[in-house]
């Protein structure tokens, strides 16, 4: 399996409310490297993130099937796993490539346990690509950041939860919006995030940055950071890429 792990890949932008198709990013040669890995007519399956949102997940995969395409990544088919039908999972092996869509972390983890995904998953021998909660998801243990009003004070709320692992790294994406963000009237870095790092990892991605992973080798391609023990150190910069190994 090769994996990318990302904040965001484009695809499509909106137009007076309404989603347009277009290429996939090409920051941090994401799009190229992508492209060099790519099966010609490759059989795609996204997994959503909310099973039942049936009417977003048509969207998303209707505004993929013509994205990818314009991005020179050709597609046979390009189907969606959501509530209508799980058990398209079992046939995880027939698939060329695996999108985890992005959307609420919890919701999504829920549902990945619900269809076993992280044991299907173990016999897919293609291309994943994470977006956002997806990559998220993706960890051995996933750090479910507080997102939603009432979260980070609610005493039931889990932020961490049982992932696919794929990867130990637990991945916080579009750094560039949330470093900033208040939720509950906390600071969503000083009051919440960085207090949760102790003992701890979290990889920021900006939007445009990934993690690629091929042959357990992992490389971080843009901007990122590295929050551990309560500090926040800049690890990465647009354009340039490190191998990590977290701790």
């Amino acid at each position: 399996m090769i994996a990318y792990l990302s904040s965001h890949i484009g695809g499509s932008y909106k137009e007076n409310g309404i989603r347009i198709p277009t290429q996939l990013i090409a920051d941090n040669g994401f799009l190229e490297s992508l492209q060099q890995h790519w099966k010609d007519n490759s059989d795609v399956l996204i997994i959503s993130s909310d099973p039942d949102s049936s009417e977003t997940n048509d969207s998303i995969r209707d505004v993929f099937a013509e994205a990818f395409p314009m991005s020179g990544l050709s597609i046979r088919r390009m189907q969606i796993c959501d509530k209508r039908n799980e058990e398209i999972v079992a046939q995880i092996a027939d698939y060329d490539v695996l999108i985890l869509a992005g959307g609420h972390v919890p919701t999504q983890n829920a549902f990945f346990q619900k269809i076993r995904l992280k044991e299907r998953i173990k016999d897919f021998d293609g291309i994943l690509i994470g977006i956002s909660a997806g990559t998220m998801n993706c960890a051995e243990t996933v750090y479910a950041q507080p997102e939603l009003e009432g979260e980070s004070i609610d005493k039931e709320y889990r932020r961490f939860l049982s992932g696919l692992g794929i990867t130990r790294l637990m991945i916080l994406p579009h750094f560039q919006y949330i470093r900033n963000n208040i939720l509950d009237g906390k600071r969503i870095m000083e009051d919440i995030t960085l207090p949760d790092s102790y003992g701890r990892e979290f990889y920021g991605l900006t939007d445009g940055s990934y993690v690629m992973i091929e042959n357990e080798t992992m490389t971080l391609h843009g901007e990122a950071y590295l929050i551990r023990d309560g500090e926040l150190t800049q690890i990465c910069e647009k354009d340039r890429c490190v191998t990590i190994s977290p701790n």
